[in-house]
């Protein structure tokens, strides 16, 4: 059974959101603040997030920087914000979905199975395969990635990204191949959240090796040389 953190500060609706997902077969732990959030996740693991913007002290955009720097957990922002350079600068920054206020119980449903389904399969190949370019191994059985036995935390868009270039490390992927895939939408959204994420995850794999490379105009595979 997936287990859920409500991050939501509003007590009705936090409260709300608790029934609607028990209901709906999912273990459930809340949190009233980003800084009381953060202590759960230092005690409890959890398969998702649901995180409200609007908190009181840090803000949910900070929240949402903090977990994806430490964690690999996926993340649905939640506000009344609706503007498109909101929902771009928060994909950017890692969220994995994202639902404005007020929101149907049953599209709220819907978009947690979805993302959870994306966050526990592989976008492009089987499960149980481990691979290996270079001195950089990804486990896809345990969705751990190690450099020289060293382990590497990335976020589940960082992490889905280097599944798929290292699925099929000839290949060149295009921005839009890389979108669909690890999004699993259509590529609607500004190019820049996949460049985002494809410069944040070679920072983290900076062991002295180049694994990652642009091949101008088209898009990215793994370094060959």
């Amino acid at each position: 059974m997936n287990k859920i953190l409500i991050v939501e500060d509003n007590p009705e609706i936090n409260k709300m959101v608790q029934t609607l997902l028990r209901k709906n077969q999912y273990k459930v732990a809340y949190a009233f603040s980003g800084t009381e959030a953060l202590l759960l996740l230092e005690k409890e693991s959890f398969d998702l997030i649901l995180l409200d913007l609007m908190l009181p002290g840090l803000s949910g955009e900070e929240i949402l920087v903090k977990i994806n720097e430490q964690l690999q957990i996926p993340i649905i922002c939640v506000s009344a914000k609706d503007d498109l350079n909101t929902k771009l600068r928060l994909i950017r920054d890692g969220a994995d979905d994202y639902i404005t206020k007020p929101f149907n119980n049953e599209e709220l449903i819907v978009r947690i199975g979805a993302v959870l389904r994306r966050a526990n399969k592989s976008p492009t190949i089987e499960k149980n395969n481990i691979f290996q370019f270079k001195d950089l191994v990804l486990d896809s059985e345990n969705h751990i990635v190690t450099i020289n036995d060293e382990p590497i935390e990335l976020t589940v868009k960082e992490y889905c990204i280097l599944e798929l270039l290292i699925s099929n490390p000839k290949k060149v992927f295009t921005k839009q191949n890389i979108f669909e895939s690890v999004w699993s939408e259509e590529y609607i959204i500004d190019e820049r959240a996949v460049t985002v994420h494809v410069s944040n995850l070679r920072s983290k794999l900076k062991h002295g090796e180049t694994y990652i490379k642009t091949v101008w105009g088209i898009g990215y595979k793994m370094q060959d040389n």
